[in-house]
């Protein structure tokens, strides 16, 4: 496997070009190493699945071009797989029974979505970010907060010592609709950080405050996440919910996401840690693709603004 968070650590987020070029780099070892650990060649592979949407236009060109070009080579078949419905995936092939349909959150560093999952392959959103994801959010507050890249496990970390109620940063709930906004809370904790002039360089906070601002904020984002999947399962009557995405790993969202499923009486599906973040075990939604016989063509293109 490679992993390119090291690589955009100084920049403080993911810069799309790299990203591009590192894919370019370390695709042929990495499909080199899975099958000497699968213990396979190239040549028993029965099919070729491939991310296709959504995402970094060029990251996604790079994964795309080279899954066509070797399902033309073994002449198998291509297998087009949405990045976000297979964060969703991901508690199916953790819980390793069927969990459709459900109410699915996916809340990560680029999609902060609510969908009905009617199955494996049909998702319906229901409500989306209007602008930061809250991922992208707290990798912003994080830099903010002098906390480093990737933004999520620092918060959490910091915020663990923190006073979630110190700071009352803002909700934004946008009425009694399914969509989500998170600029406005990442505004606020910077305005509660350098005051009304954000232009004028200031050291990030330390100590106590560092830990009450981190905690604060953690603390919005989760309640609006919350609040959003109560309005869902209790609009559509579903009593499942599966949660998926980066974001997904954060402590305090497992554990308000718990309370949830116990007022809500709502059965509830988390990937374990390892399977929340990006990785190549989103693919095994393809399987159900297999299974319809929803192959791709080889004029499959990236699609990176699809969710």
């Amino acid at each position: 496997m490679a992993s390119q968070t090291d690589l955009h650590a100084r920049f403080g987020g993911v810069v799309p070009e790299v990203a591009a070029r590192a894919h370019v780099q370390r695709l042929l070892p990495v499909i080199d190493e899975a099958l000497q650990q699968a213990g396979v060649t190239i040549r028993d592979i029965g099919a070729v699945a491939v991310h296709h949407s959504p995402g970094l236009v060029g990251a996604l060109l790079v994964g795309v071009s080279a899954a066509k070009a070797l399902a033309l080579a073994l002449g198998v078949p291509l297998l087009a797989v949405n990045h976000v419905e297979g964060h969703i995936f991901a508690c199916r092939l953790a819980a390793e029974r069927d969990i459709f349909p459900c109410v699915g959150l996916v809340v990560s560093g680029g999609h902060t979505s609510l969908f009905h999952c009617r199955n494996a392959v049909s998702f319906e959103r229901l409500g989306s970010t209007r602008d930061d994801a809250a991922g992208e959010a707290f990798d912003k507050v994080a830099a903010i907060l002098g906390l480093g890249f990737p933004g999520g496990p620092a918060v959490d970390r910091e915020a663990a010592n923190g006073n979630p109620r110190a700071y009352q940063f803002p909700r934004s709930l946008l009425d009694d609709g399914l969509d989500f906004s998170f600029s406005g809370l990442k505004t606020a904790v910077l305005y509660a950080v350098r005051g009304r002039d954000v232009a004028k360089p200031t050291e990030p906070p330390i100590g106590q405050k560092r830990a009450d601002l981190a905690a604060s904020f953690q603390r919005a984002v989760v309640d609006v996440l919350i609040e959003k999947c109560r309005r869902a399962l209790r609009r559509t009557g579903l009593k499942r919910l599966a949660v998926g995405g980066g974001v997904a790993a954060n402590r305090s969202l497992r554990s308000a996401l718990s309370e949830l499923a116990a007022t809500e009486k709502a059965e509830l599906f988390i990937p374990p840690m390892a399977l929340c973040t990006d990785n190549a075990a989103m693919a095994a939604q393809a399987v159900e693709l297999w299974r319809l016989g929803r192959f791709a063509t080889l004029d499959l293109d990236a699609e990176p603004a699809r969710a």
